[in-house]
C-alpha cells in the first residue's frame, strides 16, 4: 500500500470514529429534593413560576404516572443509581450524619456503566449516597446545593469539556428540601433555604401565602400557607438553574444532542408526601427531553418508576449490559411511543428515613388499585423530624389526635392497619380504606400474591415477614 493510501485511510478512520463520538448522546439528570407535582406549572399549577421547566416539557415527553420507590431522598437516590431496590443493596436509608446507611460495596451504580462506555462523569450539589466507591465521578464541581444557578454555572466548563467524550452529569439541587430555620414572620414559617439577602445571580420570586394551592392532602390552615408560600420560593429558584444549564447547553452547542431528565427524588416535604408512600410522596414529576427534541410535547399516562431510569439510560445509548441484575425495566420503548401500550404497574418499598424511623412498608401501584404491606403496622407511624416540627403539623396535632390534617384524621395518620388498599380511580385521596371489606378480599388476595413474588424476586429480606409474624 503507498504512503498517500496509508494516509487518506487513516484519516478518514479517525475523521469516522471522531464523527461517532461526537454524535454520542450526553446526558444531564437532574434531580430536585423533594419536589411534588403540585408545584409545577405544566402539571397545572396556575401560581408557581416554573418557566424553564415547563419549556422542558415542552421540548420533551411529560410523564403524568412516574413513581419513586422509596419517598426519602438517599434511598430514593440509591435506587435511581443502580436499578435496583434499595431494600436489596442496603440502602435502607440516609447515608448522612449518624444515620450512616450505605450501599453494598459489590453494587455497581450507573455512573461506573457510563463511564466504561467512554463517558465523562462530574456531579455537582446535593450528593446524598455512599459508598464513594460505588457512586464514584471524575468530576465533582463545587457550588452551594442552595444555588442552582451558581451550581449551573460551574458547570460550563465540564458541559464544554475537553476532546469529543459525551458527558454525564449528575446535577442535584438542595432546593426545595426544607432548612434555613424558622422565619420571624406569622405563623413562623420554615424557610426552606430562602435567606432575606437572597442568593447571587437568582431573582428573588416571593409568594403570598394567600397565593398558593394547598393540595388535597394538607390542610388549609394559615400555617400551611405560610409555609407553602416559602416552599414556592424555593421551587422557583430550581426553575432558574434549570434554565441556566439550558443556556449554557445552547451557548456550546450541547442542547440538542443531550437527552435531559427532570425528577424528584420524593414528594413534598410535608406530612402526608414525604417519607409515605401514598401518591403525594412517591407519584413525582417526570419530564424527559431527548436529542432531537423527538416527540416534543407529548404527554403519557405509562407507568414508570425510578428503579427503571437505570436501564433506560444504558439502553438509550446502546450499551445495556448482557448480565446485568437490574430491578427495573427500560422504558425506552415509551420514549419511541409515548402513546402506544405501555406498562401499568409499579412496586414501591421504604423501610427507613432516619435511623429512628423505621417503618417498612412494601406496595404494588395498578392504574385502579394502591395495596400496601405496612410490615411494622403495631408501630405508631414516624415522623421525619423536620415534618414533625413543622408548623404545619404543629397547628394541627396540638387540636388532638381525632383533628384532620387534609384528608385524614391524625389518629388515622399515625395508626395504620397492616393492609391498606385503596381504589385509585375512584379515591385518589387514598382515604377509604377496602382491605378489610369482604368484597374485596379476592382483589386483596391477588394483590397479595402479587407483592410476595415482588419481594422474592427482588432480594428482599423482609419477605419472611409472610410467614413469621
Amino acid at each position: 500500500m503507498s504512503k498517500f493510501k496509508f494516509l487518506l485511510i487513516s484519516v478518514l478512520t479517525f475523521f469516522f470514529f471522531q464523527v461517532d463520538a461526537d454524535d454520542r448522546v450526553n446526558i444531564l439528570l437532574i434531580i430536585s429534593d423533594d419536589h411534588g407535582t403540585d408545584a409545577l406549572g405544566c402539571y397545572g399549577n396556575p401560581v408557581i413560576a416554573t418557566p424553564a421547566l415547563n419549556q422542558l416539557a415542552a421540548d420533551g415527553i411529560r410523564f403524568t404516572n412516574a413513581f419513586c420507590t422509596s419517598a426519602s431522598c438517599s434511598a430514593s437516590r440509591s435506587v435511581i443509581m443502580t436499578g435496583r431496590f434499595n431494600h436489596a443493596t442496603a440502602h435502607y436509608g440516609h447515608a448522612h450524619g449518624y444515620h450512616h446507611f450505605s450501599t453494598y460495596d459489590n453494587e455497581k451504580s450507573l455512573v461506573q456503566y457510563l463511564e466504561e462506555a467512554g463517558y465523562r462523569t462530574g456531579r455537582v450539589g446535593k450528593y446524598h449516597l455512599a459508598p464513594e466507591s460505588v457512586y464514584h465521578f471524575e468530576h465533582v464541581l463545587r457550588a452551594s446545593d442552595r444555588n442552582p444557578v451558581e451550581m449551573a454555572d460551574n458547570c460550563t466548563g465540564f458541559i464544554e469539556g475537553p476532546g469529543s467524550e459525551p458527558f454525564f452529569l449528575y446535577y442535584c439541587t438542595a432546593d426545595p428540601h426544607r432548612g434555613g430555620g424558622t422565619l420571624d414572620t406569622p405563623y413562623a414559617p420554615n424557610a426552606f433555604g430562602n435567606r432575606p439577602q437572597g442568593y447571587s445571580g437568582i431573582i428573588k420570586m416571593e409568594y403570598s401565602p394567600d397565593q398558593v394551592m394547598v393540595p388535597y392532602f394538607l390542610p388549609d390552615s394559615p400555617e400551611c400557607r405560610a409555609e407553602l408560600a416559602q416552599y414556592y420560593q424555593s421551587v422557583n429558584r430550581v426553575d432558574q438553574g434549570v434554565a441556566k444549564l439550558i443556556e449554557i447547553l445552547k451557548e456550546t452547542g450541547k442542547y440538542e444532542n443531550t437527552l435531559i431528565i427532570y425528577i424528584s427524588d420524593n414528594g413534598i416535604a410535608f406530612p402526608g408526601a414525604k417519607t409515605t408512600l401514598y401518591d403525594p410522596g412517591m407519584k413525582l414529576p417526570c419530564i424527559i427531553k431527548q436529542p432531537g427534541r423527538k416527540n416534543a410535547g407529548k404527554v403519557t399516562d405509562h407507568f414508570i418508576s425510578w428503579v427503571d431510569l437505570t436501564p433506560t439510560i444504558l439502553d438509550y445509548i446502546g450499551t445495556f449490559p448482557e448480565e446485568n441484575r437490574f430491578h427495573g425495566r427500560s422504558f425506552r420503548g415509551t420514549l419511541e411511543d409515548p402513546l402506544g401500550e405501555g406498562p401499568e404497574q409499579v412496586y414501591a418499598s421504604h423501610t427507613f428515613h432516619e435511623i429512628t424511623m423505621y417503618y417498612p412498608m412494601r406496595v404494588v401501584r395498578t392504574r385502579k388499585w394502591k395495596f400496601i404491606f405496612n410490615i411494622a403496622w403495631p408501630l405508631e407511624y414516624p415522623s421525619a423530624s423536620d415534618l414533625w416540627g413543622s408548623p404545619t403539623w404543629q397547628s394541627a396535632y396540638q387540636n388532638g389526635r381525632q383533628a384532620t390534617f387534609g384528608q385524614r384524621s391524625i389518629e388515622a395518620y399515625l395508626k395504620r392497619p397492616q393492609f391498606e388498599l385503596y381504589d385509585i380511580e375512584n379515591d385518589p385521596g387514598e382515604t377509604n380504606n377496602l382491605a378489610y371489606e369482604h368484597k374485596y378480599w379476592e382483589i386483596v388476595e391477588d394483590l397479595k400474591v402479587q407483592l410476595k413474588k415482588f419481594m422474592v424476586d427482588t432480594e428482599d429480606p423482609w419477605k419472611l415477614k409472610w410467614d413469621y409474624e
